[in-house]
């Protein structure tokens, strides 16, 4: 994703013009999309999104994303914020975005929000949701673009073991893709695996205050085996002890993830929010 002067507070109006910042709730299928970035000659969310309103606002539209999904993984409670002019009617953007955008992206609701509140830096946690079956039929064939099909039977007990050791703050390198100058310290929330009543579909819920490349899927990977019996429950949480990402866990496929919602403080603490988010994270002790 560009880089631009959304990062920063929206500037003050004047006479009733300049600009105010958007908050932009929405949901895409990320199946056809080369993830949230923007990627010369491929087709991603970011892209859609910027070129749709540039198109339907008649200006050029820069937007920051809480969470920059992969390739293939999907959305239901994404955020995202821009600076518009103020007078855009930005409670009729869903509406006129609907005519415009392709069905697999939409923008739920739109509306102004502090010039301190900034989509990537403000959020407190992220939530995904990683869904699996292990049903000897596979996926519901009317899920089979957001659910995982596994060969083999899982042990959710053994799997919830497992997850526990795995919670708290800790330099999550053996799980991600290092990026750099990023630090892949990062404060684990909750990873629990609830397998329904209903038809049997294993859901991996996933919070943190924030995620690294490919660390909610290699997380579930690494997780997978410990349900499948090649690894004992205790191997996932002993890969925390590593200084480099772990050759033997493998990152489940895209299609099972959704990021489903993301939590952020009230009104008065958006900017300091914001300053702890950009200080560089150290392990304390």
């Amino acid at each position: 994703m560009s880089s631009s002067p959304a990062d920063e507070p929206v500037a003050p109006l004047a006479g009733g013009g300049g600009l105010v910042r958007v908050r932009f709730d929405l949901g895409y299928d990320g199946t056809d999309f080369s993830g949230w970035a923007r990627q010369p000659s491929r087709r991603t969310v970011c892209g859609v999104l910027e070129d749709t309103l540039s198109m339907v606002l008649r200006e050029d539209v820069v937007l920051t994303v809480a969470g920059r999904t992969d390739a293939g993984v999907h959305a239901s409670g994404q955020v995202a914020h821009a600076d518009l002019p103020a007078e855009v009617d930005v409670e009729g953007l869903p509406k006129r975005l609907a005519r415009a955008l392709p069905a697999d992206v939409r923008v739920f609701a739109a509306r102004v929000v502090p010039g301190a509140f900034d989509a990537r830096f403000s959020a407190l946690r992220r939530h995904y949701e990683y869904r699996v079956s292990d049903a000897a039929f596979g996926a519901h064939p009317l899920r089979r673009l957001d659910t995982l099909s596994w060969p083999r039977p899982l042990d959710v007990g053994a799997m919830n073991v497992a997850a526990e050791l795995l919670l708290g703050e800790h330099d999550f390198c053996a799980f991600c893709k290092r990026r750099e100058g990023a630090t892949t310290i990062r404060e684990l929330q909750r990873l629990e695996l609830v397998r329904a009543a209903s038809d049997g579909v294993i859901t991996a819920f996933v919070s943190a205050d924030a995620f690294c490349h490919s660390m909610v899927r290699s997380l579930v990977g690494a997780l997978l085996a410990v349900g499948e019996g090649r690894k004992a429950v205790e191997w996932p949480s002993s890969l925390l002890s590593l200084s480099g990402r772990a050759s033997g866990v493998t990152v489940a496929p895209a299609h099972g993830l959704c990021l489903v919602r993301v939590d952020f403080p009230g009104d008065s603490e958006l900017g300091a929010r914001a300053g702890v988010t950009r200080r560089v994270r150290t392990l304390s002790g």
